[in-house]
């Protein structure tokens, strides 16, 4: 017996319709009558919908599924179709290439955008506007640093930072970055120091034997309830 594995047909070109539908399609194409095509593609289209009768009330459905209907005959089928045909070269068209930048980032926790808006503000003519987005961009990169480092920020650094990123043209007073409000919150754990889960497991069992000591001593006769 001749065995017919799906390895061995032709690839579909919606799968997600099943090979039956592909064939009724195919079996348009060698009907020579057009009012009788006609009449059997409004029908698979019909067959079609029941596959998503959910939906089949949304807009532009039935204009998905005579789309699907020429793609699945592989443009051949020549039927009144009543939405304008597609064509392959429309489905085909290569996307626009993307230009992806290829500068390096200097200070990858902090991110990009942070040097390019502290590069930019070397040249603002208005300090205090200056002022006010630097002591803004200052808080946002003490929190970068803790969550990278997973230890309070150095300020001093972040100062150098700051001057290193504006090319000398922004400096900021250490005094006044401690004296900002700090927006970083401990999101991390701190790590146990070592032999710590001992002591721990210590003190819980001694704990335990010493809660087993007292239960017996409250719960023991008295001397007196003998007598």
């Amino acid at each position: 017996m001749k065995k017919n594995y799906n390895y061995t047909r032709r690839k579909l070109f919606l799968p997600e319709y099943g090979r039956h539908i592909h064939e009724m399609i195919d079996s348009l194409l060698e009907i020579e009558d057009r009012r009788e095509r006609n009449r059997q593609a409004r029908a698979v289209i019909a067959v079609m919908g029941n596959l998503n009768p959910l939906l089949r009330d949304t807009a532009d459905f039935t204009h998905k599924l005579w789309d699907h209907l020429f793609i699945m005959s592989d443009f051949q089928l020549d039927v009144d179709s009543p939405y304008p045909r597609p064509s392959r070269q429309d489905l085909t068209v290569a996307p626009r290439r993307m230009a992806y930048t290829q500068g390096r980032i200097a200070f990858k926790h902090y991110g990009k955008y942070v040097e390019r808006m502290i590069r930019s503000l070397g040249n603002e003519p208005d300090r205090e506007a200056v002022s006010a987005t630097v002591d803004n961009l200052a808080r946002y990169m003490r929190t970068k640093s803790y969550e990278y480092n997973q230890e309070h920020p150095n300020n001093e650094v972040i100062v150098k930072d700051i001057k290193r990123m504006s090319d000398g043209a922004i400096e900021i007073d250490e005094v006044a970055l401690n004296n900002l409000r700090s927006e970083y919150k401990q999101h991390f754990s701190v790590r146990p120091q070592k032999g710590q889960p001992q002591r721990r497991q210590q003190q819980q069992q001694k704990n335990r034997l010493q809660h087993g000591r007292n239960f017996t001593k409250n719960n023991a006769p008295h001397r007196n309830s003998m007598k």
